[in-house]
Parts: C-alpha cells; structure tokens; sequence
C-alpha cells in the first residue's frame, strides 16, 4: 500500500461537500458553501479578457506582477493610512488559502504553538500541523464571540510562535472590535509573537463599522502579515488571486515557500484584480450596501419564521442557534433534517471548532440572489410554520 501523510490521509470529507452532495440529492437551495452566485463586476471581467488576449500569458514575477503589487500598496494607505513599500512588502499569491499556506510553512519552525481562534476556517488546523505547528484554541461562543483577557492568556505560552487571526470571522460573521484588538496586541508583543491576519472579509463589514487591520494598532506593524482576497472583494471566489502586505523581514521567507508551492498567479487575473483595486469608492460602498442588504432580507425573515438569528457584522453568513427552536439533535442532524425535509442547505457549525464544539448554531450563506434567498425562506416557513 502506498503511504499516505497521516495529517491529510485520515481526514473525513469536508463538510462543505458532504452537504453540498446531500443538497443535490434532494434538490436543496443550497445556502452552506460560501460564495456569490452572480458574474462579478463587469469591468473587472472584461479587464481580465483584455489582458489574455492583449497582454503577457508567460510566466509573471514570482512575486506578482508590479501594477498589481503597486495597487495593493495604495490600497492599503487609501483605506487605512499605512504607508507600503511595493517592492519589498507585498506579494501576490493564488488566493488567500495559498497565503496561509506560504505564511505558515515559511514561519513556523518545528514544535511552534499557533493560536487559533474557534469556530475556524476549516483549513488553518492541517496546515498549521503539516508545517509543524502545535495548534493552541481561543474558543468563542455566542452570541457575541466576545475575545476576554483570560481565553487568550490561556493559549498563549513562551512557546507560541504565531497567532492566526481572521477578522471579520468566518464562520462566526463576528468583527473584532479595537479593544479585542488590542488584546491581540498585547499578546503578540508580550510572547515576541507574529499575527497571521486573515482578512479576506475586509470589505465586507456592515452598519457603518470600519475595518481595522490589526496590522496598524501600536507596535504591530512588523509583526503582521495581512493578507487580502480579490475573490471575497470582488465576488470572484474562482479567481483565486490573494496578497500579503507585510515588512520586509516577514515577507522574505514566506516569499521562499510561496515560489515551491505555486510559483505564481495568472497573469491577466492580476492585470484585472490591479484595476479592481483602483476602483473608486462608490463601488467598495456599493458592495457592502448590496452583502447588508441581503443580510437584512434573510435575517428578517428568518426571524419571522422563529429562528433565533445571532448578530451578523461582516461576512457572507448569518448563524441561527437551534436550541430554542425545540429540534431533538445537535446542528449536524439539524443540518440533515432540513436538507432533506425542508429543502433548504445550512452548515453545521460544530464543524469549524476542533474542541469544545459548539452543537447548537447552523450557518447560512446570505450572497445569493434575493430570488433564492427568498425561496429558502418560504421551503423553510412552510416546513417550520
């Protein structure tokens, strides 16, 4: 038999494809994988088609090509003051998975501690592992998932090499606020720590907040990698084009991983995703006013239905926890039940925490058509009604 790397060969299927296929089965609305169903903005599309068929399809620098770096740069001085040096402090990976991946492999030296905070992208625990990290867990709760002083001390040891952060966090549709924050701060500076900031949701926070990058609070700005995704902003989760902007010393080993793992990125996808970013602010308003919007129709009517609907600040998702709605199982058959009777796809939150699982709230993707998010509505009225 052929030997199969213990970290990935005994992982289950995820779940995102276990309901997904559960979903086809019973001609389900599909609302538990996380992404938009609609083409995209216009432009940037048709950005990208110029650049296959006007511009360069060899291989682009190892690091991204230099008008996208260079957008990213004024990206992040347009929207959150921080002065970039495009040459040496960014880089274009292929989406933000790969980021996490470069980041985590570069860093992470053998028998490192890696604090996580739960619920989590279902990708952070293997890759932190097959880097050789020692997973550490933060574990939040609703219904706010407020971060406390003593969660965190309690994670965080001498040994504790890295702290993966994602805000606003999927799947907990949570937006840190700056005293969370700067208890992240504090840790980082206090155990000689960097911050992974996984903050692909950036532009998806909601009722007026601001997204604040951890990487511009005091004392954080050479120990943060922030890392962006064109596919979250711009509703193009296929494209798989992601960037880093960190200091120099960062971003050095984690450029050596990112060059043996995919090299590089397409080029026209990063010609377009540099245009993108350039877009002016009606579009980056428009985005949010659209992805709240939609949140507000789903939320309101989950409500209406009975649902216990927990607070939504960014992301595409909202949660509902189940335990009052007198359902005799945990979110996992929760999920199966109205998959299969209501016709309706959710997604077991249960699934992104590794201890201590949480078993009553079930994940609901908003980004769709009001048309569908309407039909889920009313399959799963009639069926709870």
């Amino acid at each position: 038999m052929t030997p199969a790397n213990p970290i990935f060969g005994g992982m289950p299927t995820t779940v995102f494809e276990v309901m997904s296929r559960l979903a086809r089965e019973h001609d389900a609305i599909n609302l538990g994988q996380g992404f938009p169903d609609g083409a995209g903005p216009r432009d940037v599309l048709e950005a990208a088609g110029r650049a296959v068929v006007e511009g360069w399809n060899q291989y682009p620098p190892m690091l991204g090509l230099a008008e996208l770096r260079q957008a990213v740069a004024a990206h992040e001085h347009r929207f959150y003051g921080l002065e970039v040096d495009w040459q040496t402090e960014t880089m274009v990976t292929s989406g933000a998975t790969e980021a996490l991946a470069a980041c985590l492999l570069g860093l992470i030296t053998p028998g490192d501690e890696v604090v996580l905070f739960q619920p989590l992208y279902d990708a952070y625990v293997p890759m932190v592992r097959r880097a050789g990290g020692v997973p550490r867990f933060v574990t939040l709760g609703p219904p706010d998932w407020r971060l406390t002083r003593e969660a965190l001390q309690a994670a965080v040891s001498e040994r504790t090499r890295l702290i993966l952060f994602n805000n606003p966090l999927n799947p907990a549709a949570k937006v840190f606020d700056r005293d969370e924050l700067a208890l992240i701060a504090e840790a980082a500076v206090a155990a000689d720590a960097v911050v992974i900031c996984d903050e692909v949701y950036e532009h998806l926070v909601f009722d007026g907040r601001p997204h604040i990058p951890l990487i511009t609070l005091p004392g954080m700005r050479r120990r943060c990698l922030k890392i962006g995704s064109a596919g979250k902003t711009f509703s193009l989760t296929g494209w798989k084009v992601g960037y880093i902007t960190a200091a120099a010393e960062l971003l050095a080993p984690v450029s050596k991983a990112h060059q043996f793992l995919v090299f590089t990125t397409p080029p026209n996808l990063q010609a377009a995703v540099a245009y993108g970013l350039g877009k002016d602010d009606s579009y980056f308003t428009g985005l949010v006013a659209e992805m709240q919007a939609k949140r507000d129709r789903f939320a309101t009517g989950l409500k209406r239905i009975g649902f216990d609907v927990l607070p939504c600040g960014g992301t595409y998702f909202v949660n509902i926890d189940i335990a009052g709605t007198g359902f005799n199982g945990d979110d996992v058959a929760f999920c199966r039940h109205i998959t299969e009777q209501a016709g309706v796809a959710a997604i077991p939150v249960s699934a992104f925490y590794h201890q201590d699982a949480l078993t009553t709230v079930a994940r609901f993707c908003f980004a769709k058509a009001d048309t569908v998010l309407d039909g889920a509505l009313e399959r799963l009225d009639r069926h709870f009604g």
